[in-house]
C-alpha cells in the first residue's frame, strides 16, 4: 500500500513510523558533549560501493568514532563490521535511528537515491548532522522539505559530492568569479555514462538472495518482485523508482561547479530531447536544456545545455578546441563575452580558450597554492570539512541549502524526461510547472514496510 508523500506531509511520515517521538529531548547535546572534549559518533547508513568509500573518508578523520552500521545486504554489512569491529549492526535504519538516537552525533546516508530523504529526515527530526549522497534526494518535494527542516534546526549538513573540495573546481569558481571570461550566457556540460535503461521493464521474479533484505532494500518504493541484474547491487540508477539516471550521479558533479560560479538559482524552463518514456527506466541518450534567470556572473539569461550517453556531444562551435584536439570525456565549457573556458571532469586544471587559441592564465594570485592531483587527499577534505563543522570548526560548502537548490535542477531535467521535446514552465515560488501534468512527478509514493 502507497500514498501521495508531499513536502508539507513528509515529517508525519516520520512520527508515524515511530521515531518522531525521540528528537532532541532524549539526546544529549551534542555541543555539550563536544565542549567536554568528546569525540564525533557516526552512524552509516548504507555500505555498498559509494557507502564504504564515505565510511572509510569519514572515519579517516582522527575525532570520528563509528559505532553503527546499517545495510540491508548482510554481506555489506559484514564488511564494514570487519573494519570497525566495535560498533553495533542493523538491517534497518529506522532501528538503529531508534535503538541509537542517545549514542550517535551525525549520521551518513549512502543508500540507492530513494532512500535518501527518508533516512535523512528522520535523522534530522533526531537533530542529528546529516551527511548524505548525491543526489540529495528522489523527488523535488523531499528536496525542499530536507532543505527547510535542516534550515529550521540550524543543523550541520553536507552532500556527498566530494569534487566540490578539489583544487581545479574551486580553482574554476574563482577563476570564473573574477570575470576571466566576462559575463557567461551559456554552459555546455556532458558525460558519456549511461545510467538509462531503453528496454522493457523485467517479466517474473528471482529468488531474492539470502544476504538481502528485499522489503527493506525497497523501503518507501513501491513494491515490486526482486529481479536479478536490474536492482541491488548496482542497476538502480536506471531505473525511475529508485535513481535519477546519468543527470543524478555525474550530472551532479558536473553541474556543480558552474552552478556554484555562477551562483545559479533554479532555471525558468526545461526541455529534454530523448526517446518517449517507458515509466520504468530513464532514457539511454539525454540532450538537456536549461534556462536560468541572470545573476551577476551572467547575461540576462543563461543557456545550459546538458549531454549524456554514448559519447561527447556531437560537434558544436562552441566546443571547437585549439589544435583540432578531442574534448575530454566528461567536463563543462563556460562561454563568456570575452572568450570560453574549459573545465574537464575532474582533475585537469581550466583552461581558457579566446580567439580559437589558449591563453595562459594568472593562477598564482589566487592564493590556491600549488595545484593538487591526489584523489584520496583530495576527496577526504569534503568529508573532513563536514566532521570538523560537527566539532564547531568552520562550515560546510555543500550544505543542504546549496545542495537543494542544485538537486532540484538536476530533478527537473529527469522529470523533462517524461515529456520529450516538450518545454516545461517551472513556477520555483509556487515550486509547480505551468504544465499541471508534469506535477505529478514532483512527490512519491511512500510505501509502507
Amino acid at each position: 500500500m502507497s500514498r501521495k508523500i508531499t513536502s508539507i506531509d513528509r515529517r508525519d511520515f516520520v512520527k508515524k513510523s515511530g521515531l518522531g517521538i525521540l528528537g532532541a529531548a532524549l539526546a544529549p547535546s551534542l555541543l555539550a558533549r563536544l565542549n567536554a572534549g568528546e569525540r564525533l559518533r557516526t552512524a552509516h547508513i548504507g555500505l555498498g560501493g559509494m557507502g564504504m568509500a564515505d565510511l572509510d573518508a569519514i572515519s579517516s578523520h582522527e575525532l570520528v568514532d563509528v559505532v553503527a552500521l546499517c545495510d540491508v545486504d548482510s554481506i555489506n554489512l559484514a564488511k564494514a563490521k570487519v573494519l570497525h569491529p566495535n560498533a553495533k549492526t542493523y538491517e534497518d535504519y529506522r532501528e538503529l535511528l531508534k535503538d541509537m538516537a542517545d549514542d550517535i552525533d551525525a549520521v551518513i546516508v549512502s543508500t540507492p537515491d530513494h532512500t535518501h530523504a527518508p533516512a535523512s529526515m528522520m535523522a534530522m527530526e533526531m537533530n542529528k548532522p546529516v551527511y548524505c549522497q548525491k543526489p540529495l534526494t528522489h523527488h523535488v518535494s523531499e528536496a525542499r522539505a530536507m532543505n527547510k527542516l535542516a534550515t529550521e534546526k540550524n543543523l550541520v549538513t553536507q552532500m556527498g559530492i566530494q569534487v566540490h573540495s578539489f583544487y581545479d573546481y574551486k580553482l574554476a569558481t574563482l577563476l570564473i568569479q573574477s570575470g576571466i571570461i566576462g559575463k557567461v550566457h551559456t554552459v555546455r556540460a556532458w558525460s558519456p555514462k549511461n545510467w538509462g535503461y531503453d528496454g522493457p521493464g523485467p517479466s517474473g521474479s528471482d529468488p531474492v538472495p539470502a544476504e538481502l533484505n528485499w522489503n527493506l532494500w525497497q523501503g518507501t518504493a513501491s513494491e515490486r518482485p526482486y529481479k536479478e541484474g536490474y536492482y541491488h547491487p548496482g542497476n538502480w540508477r536506471m531505473i525511475m523508482d529508485y535513481g535519477c539516471g546519468t543527470l543524478g550521479d555525474m550530472g551532479v558533479h558536473i553541474f556543480d561547479t558552474p552552478y556554484n560560479a555562477l551562483e545559479l538559482d533554479v532555471p525558468e524552463t526545461i526541455l529534454n530531447e530523448c526517446r518517449l518514456p517507458t515509466g520504468f527506466g530513464f532514457p539511454e541518450h539525454n540532450i538537456v536544456t536549461y534556462d536560468f534567470p541572470g545573476t551577476k556572473h551572467t547575461a540576462e539569461k543563461l543557456k545550459w545545455v546538458w549531454y549524456d550517453g554514448g559519447g561527447a556531444p556531437s560537434r558544436h562551435q562552441d566546443l571547437f578546441l585549439p589544435n583540432g584536439e578531442v574534448l575530454p570525456d566528461q567536463g563543462a565549457m563556460f562561454m563568456g563575452e570575452k572568450g570560453r573556458l574549459l573545465l574537464p571532469h575532474f582533475q585537469q586544471l581550466p583552461r581558457k580558450i579566446v580567439d580559437g587559441e589558449y591563453v595562459e592564465m594568472d593562477i598564482e594570485s589566487l592564493n590556491l597554492g600549488k595545484p593538487v592531483k591526489d584523489y584520496d587527499a583530495e576527496s577526504k577534505k569534503h568529508y573532513h570539512q563536514f566532521v570538523d563543522a560537527c566539532l564547531g570548526k568552520g562550515e560546510t560548502t555543500a550544505p543542504f541549502s546549496y545542495a537543494a537548490r542544485l538537486t532540484e535542477t538536476i530533478l527537473l531535467g529527469v522529470i523533462a524526461g517524461r515529456f520529450p521535446n516538450q518545454t516545461l514552465h517551472w513556477n520555483s515560488k509556487k515550486a509547480k510547472f505551468d504544465e499541471k501534468e508534469a506535477n505529478q512527478f514532483l512527490d512519491g509514493n511512500y510505501r509502507k514496510f
